[in-house]
């Protein structure tokens, strides 16, 4: 299984994101969707599990949750929005992190890649794909592409979008 992973669209939709996450069996979208036209255009890629975030309003909101726990091919994932980092998490993620105890967290919100693992939690692997919208500091948009197979993460690949 091939999973595409995003976040803070920001209500758009890079062009590049449909070549390159073409023949991704399911998109994970971190937050800050932005409108629901954005889930709408993303679900012509792939199938979407997402979660809202700070900026979206009522009308993602009632679309998709705060969290979601998912297990792909043996991995548990738990993905939500303001997630913090390693050493610095949002306030409550660090006891739902050790509650859980999922293989992948994923989170957006800092606009910051950061893919890491995080052997105070079991080797847990910390995502934070950046941003692909358009707001915010950051400079590169990005987005990650990885493989899953009987319980492991294979070929990742960090996509900056031009």
């Amino acid at each position: 299984m091939t999973l595409g992973i995003l976040s803070d669209t920001h209500a758009y939709v890079h062009p590049g994101l449909h070549e390159e996450l073409a023949g991704c069996d399911l998109l994970l979208h971190a937050g800050d969707i932005g409108n629901v036209a954005v889930l709408d255009e993303l679900q012509q890629i792939a199938p979407v599990k997402a979660v809202w975030g700070n900026i979206d309003g009522f009308d993602v909101r009632r679309l998709v949750p705060e969290t979601q726990d998912l297990e792909l091919e043996g991995v548990r994932f738990w993905m939500t929005h303001i997630g913090g980092r390693p050493g610095r998490w949002a306030k409550s993620i660090g006891p739902a992190l050790r509650a859980r105890r999922p293989d992948v967290f994923i989170c957006g919100h800092s606009h910051i890649l950061r893919i890491e693992r995080v052997p105070s939690l079991g080797r847990m692997l910390y995502l934070n794909p950046g941003a692909c919208g358009r707001q915010g500091f950051h400079q590169v948009k990005t987005c990650v592409r990885v493989r899953v197979e009987a319980g492991r993460l294979f070929d990742a690949a960090v996509i900056e979008l031009t």
